[in-house]
């Protein structure tokens, strides 16, 4: 039986058009500027990730989530929490995303609550038909292209993972994650995924909010061809 209060996979599919993902060992500038940025450019989802050298940690990492999702919730932009189940529970965030050493998605529902956002990485076929199992809204399937994001990347698939995926009919919604840049986005978008996900390519940007504008245009016109 299908449960009332979850969001609908047409929603989740929008909202993955422009995922943006950072924590403040991304950023060149104040983290909060830098969302503020990227929320005028049109992002469409934000997931705080708050990992690798010199991450912040217990209450200045809470404080700092506080804020990032007020900024979130001022923009009526989803704000998902990376791993961490107690700081999403405890902020009661929009969601999180989990990786492959993580609890599954089916214990995350039950402590979480169904109105939730759960997304799940993905590697392998296997992978993503147990997350689906799990009854994961998303599936984040990469990397697609060499990273230096994350010191513990996969290693790279391309495409083809989201193209073995949609030919066999698994229409669960899917962002591509890892490497992705204004050149190589549309080839993601062609291949079947709903959207894209980003840290450094928004973060780091010189002109964060016309980046992030650009995103969007790039995937809405991807998604039109797809049509």
């Amino acid at each position: 039986m299908s449960d009332p209060n979850r969001i609908p996979s047409s929603v989740i599919r929008s909202l993955l058009e422009v995922y943006f993902i950072m924590g403040s060992v991304n950023c060149r500038l104040d983290p909060a500027e830098v969302l503020t940025e990227a929320l005028g450019g049109g992002i469409t989802l934000f997931q705080f990730r708050e990992k690798g050298n010199g991450a912040l940690t217990g209450s200045a990492k809470f404080e700092l989530a506080k804020s990032l999702m007020q900024l979130c919730r001022a923009h009526g932009v989803p704000f998902i929490v990376n791993d961490d189940l107690d700081l999403a529970i405890a902020l009661d965030a929009d969601g999180i995303h989990v990786g492959q050493d993580d609890a599954p998605a089916s214990m995350i529902r039950r402590r979480l609550g169904s109105g939730k956002i759960i997304g799940v990485s993905a590697h392998t076929l296997q992978e993503v038909q147990q997350a689906i199992e799990d009854g994961a809204d998303y599936l984040g399937v990469g990397p697609v292209y060499p990273t230096s994001s994350k010191e513990d990347a996969q290693p790279v698939n391309g495409t083809r993972l989201i193209e073995e995926l949609r030919l066999q009919g698994i229409d669960i919604p899917l962002v591509g994650i890892g490497g992705i840049t204004l050149s190589n986005a549309a080839p993601v978008i062609a291949a079947g995924a709903d959207g894209i996900s980003l840290i450094s390519a928004i973060a780091q940007a010189d002109q964060i909010s016309e980046t992030a504008r650009r995103f969007l245009k790039t995937v809405e016109e991807g998604l039109r061809h797809r049509e």
